[in-house]
């Protein structure tokens, strides 16, 4: 008897509908086509072990099964269930009654337990695309697919209960989740506080500009002058997510296998901060069969790269196209994906090997030019597309003593949502266009035009300080977020006095040493 069964194979952030087609006829030979790989083959003895546990026989006949379309590539342990229900739908174990409505994926252990999976979210999003009326699959993953509205989604823990709800023996309850609802509970409570930071208000401030504006940011100073720890404390100060944010971030972690057990809807935005040992591929994506990268798991969120300089010159190099796009391509023989990659850059970085240089207290041991040949391990591209650069000496006794609480990032946040609304209105009209840190050079004469008096005062600080020509763009986009800071419609010369100043790390400037 021929029966279909139907799972999804994930590539990218993406699904694609599997029909598992099973033929059980006259013979002894087990054959598994449609391109699986070897973990899906394997499926072969825990399907036995899982069904013999619960009082079920594999037939003693000639399977056949073919996962189509053949030219996806099918990866993973997810299709033990589909696999076992297919086989004994073939063999007239189970009813094929209801089988073409409901998508099916699912680890079996040799007991018949059903283990989580990864990739639940967007399959649960192309099996209500595609129609189907439920998705069934293991529990702990249940809430995570019960985002998606308008369809059943039956989280099960071992395979007895599915045999039994095909053959109309037993009921299942469906898991519902209030998608508003669940979202609209979003996650206020941070870790990390603002008003832990004693001094650097030139430090926060900067930082507030950054999350306004979703701009890129390095922060540069000695060691233990606190860029670490403030670093750590930018998720608490940025806007919430929206829904559809929220969603897509929980597409990607989803994918990566990074959602916990009975989790819903990601409720903060990501930060991600990997050691400077990563590779290339774990940085951007991809592998023998791509998995997201860190930049993408920053998607929405923030990418923290501390000690900046000591990261391989190669992986800082892939990372210029994804900030300038958004998303990144890994491309392989036979297919290729796509990732969002959104994210925040914030680095940080010693001023020198020894770390001392312009220490207020401390003398740089470092040899005439090791400052110059220390920042130049950071390429003129990449330094070009980090829009604030601060520098940040140590606090002193008197502040770090200071019982006085900081300012709350709550505050801090409240105005950075207000700078954010007034820039979702300004670029509601425009495709792709999120935030000031994406502005073309048309939006900067539309929206970041300075006065005459801005101009020369532009003009003076470009002569004075020897500022490059690609540090103009930036200082526009970054006044254009003081500005929205402080509700202005136009840029005032103290808006660019201010965002000249987030400059002062440009290299013809600097470290002259």
């Amino acid at each position: 008897m021929l029966a279909k069964v139907f799972g999804a194979a994930v590539q990218g952030i993406n699904a694609n509908i599997i029909t598992i087609e099973v033929n059980c006829s006259k013979g002894i030979k087990f054959m598994l086509v449609g391109l699986p790989d070897a973990s899906v083959k394997e499926s072969h003895e825990r399907i036995i072990s899982a069904l013999q546990v619960n009082g079920y026989k594999f037939p003693r006949q000639q399977v056949v099964i073919n996962m189509s379309p053949a030219d996806i590539r099918k990866e993973g342990s997810a299709y033990d269930l589909p696999l076992a229900i297919g086989i004994l739908a073939a063999s007239e174990s189970v009813s094929t009654q209801k089988l073409e409505e409901y998508i099916i994926m699912g680890e079996l252990s040799l007991d018949g337990t059903i283990l989580p999976i990864k990739g639940v979210l967007p399959i649960a999003i192309k099996a209500r695309e595609q129609g189907f009326k439920g998705f069934i699959l293991p529990r702990s993953n249940a809430r995570e697919a019960a985002v998606v509205n308008n369809m059943d989604v039956y989280g099960v823990d071992n395979i007895k209960e599915v045999i039994d709800f095909f053959n109309d023996q037993s009921t299942l309850q469906p898991t519902v989740i209030d998608t508003r609802a669940e979202f609209n509970r979003t996650g206020n409570n941070f870790e990390f506080d603002f008003s832990d930071v004693k001094g650097q208000e030139n430090v926060k401030r900067a930082l507030e500009v950054a999350a306004a504006g979703g701009h890129n940011a390095i922060m540069i100073g000695p060691p233990g002058a606190g860029k670490s720890m403030m670093a750590k404390r930018i998720p608490s100060i940025l806007p919430p997510f929206t829904l559809h944010e929220a969603l897509e971030t929980t597409k990607i972690h989803s994918v990566a296998g990074k959602i916990g057990i009975e989790t819903s809807l990601m409720k903060q935005r990501p930060f991600r901060a990997p050691h400077h040992t990563i590779s290339d591929v774990a940085m951007v994506g991809g592998g023998a069969y791509p998995q997201p990268g860190e930049i993408s798991l920053a998607h929405n969120g923030v990418l923290f790269l501390d000690e900046l300089p000591e990261f391989n010159r190669s992986v800082l190099e892939v990372m210029r196209q994804p900030l300038e796009d958004r998303k990144i391509n890994i491309s392989r023989s036979k297919f290729s994906v796509e990732y969002p990659s959104g994210f925040m850059l914030i680095a940080s970085m010693n001023p020198c090997p020894c770390g001392y240089y312009n220490h207020p207290d401390k003398d740089c041991i470092c040899p005439q030019g090791a400052v110059h040949k220390y920042l130049n391990k950071i390429s003129g591209p990449l330094l070009d597309r980090i829009d604030i650069q601060i520098e940040i000496t140590p606090v002193p006794f008197e502040k770090i003593s200071d019982k006085t609480s900081a300012e709350s990032s709550s505050h801090i946040r409240e105005r950075v949502i207000k700078a954010r609304e007034i820039q979702s209105v300004r670029y509601s009209s425009e495709d792709g266009i999120y935030c000031n840190a994406q502005m073309t050079s048309k939006h900067l004469q539309e929206y970041a035009s300075p006065d005459e008096a801005g101009l020369k005062l532009l003009k003076t600080a470009m002569n004075r300080f020897n500022l490059s020509a690609r540090a103009y763009d930036r200082i526009l986009k970054v006044a254009r977020t003081i500005a929205d800071l402080e509700e202005s419609a136009t840029i005032k010369s103290t808006h660019l006095a201010e965002a000249i100043n987030y400059r002062n790390l440009d290299r013809e400037n600097w470290a002259n040493q």
